[in-house]
């Protein structure tokens, strides 16, 4: 049932820093930034930059995989029922569920895209959201 990697986040410490890296070096497009995150695209690909203390085990940095939306209360399901730990109750904009694998490492089910995720942000923009393109 799964499609693959939906995206990938990753703790910082220092979003500026971060996000100079991420797209003067590596040349990543930015497409969102607020107080506590952003959001880039590389090659088709979302990739979240999420400001947190970082701590090895202790932060956001996590690797989502796809799913259709049809799909996911019934996998996520049968997840709970095998006894799959949850690390994060979500929080967000969309379906998500939170896991742990068997060594602690933290993965997401999630449906959407980065362009679904942020037009949820136009219609709820807070004032800390500065959008950097008008496409998706």
């Amino acid at each position: 049932m799964l499609k693959g990697i939906n995206h990938v986040t990753i703790a910082v410490s220092n979003l500026n820093r971060s996000i100079v890296y991420y797209t003067d070096i590596l040349g990543m497009q930015l497409k969102v930034k607020w107080s506590k995150g952003a959001y880039l695209s590389v090659a088709g690909q979302w990739i979240c930059l999420s400001l947190d203390d970082v701590c090895v085990n202790q932060d956001y940095s996590h690797l989502a995989f796809d799913i259709d939306e049809q799909h996911f209360e019934e996998f996520s399901r049968r997840l709970r029922d095998l006894g799959v730990k949850q690390w994060k109750q979500n929080k967000s904009e969309g379906k998500s569920l939170y896991i742990l694998d068997p060594d602690d490492y933290q993965l997401e089910i999630h449906v959407g895209c980065l362009a679904t995720r942020l037009q949820q942000m136009r219609k709820n923009q807070s004032s800390d959201i500065i959008f950097y393109d008008t496409s998706s």
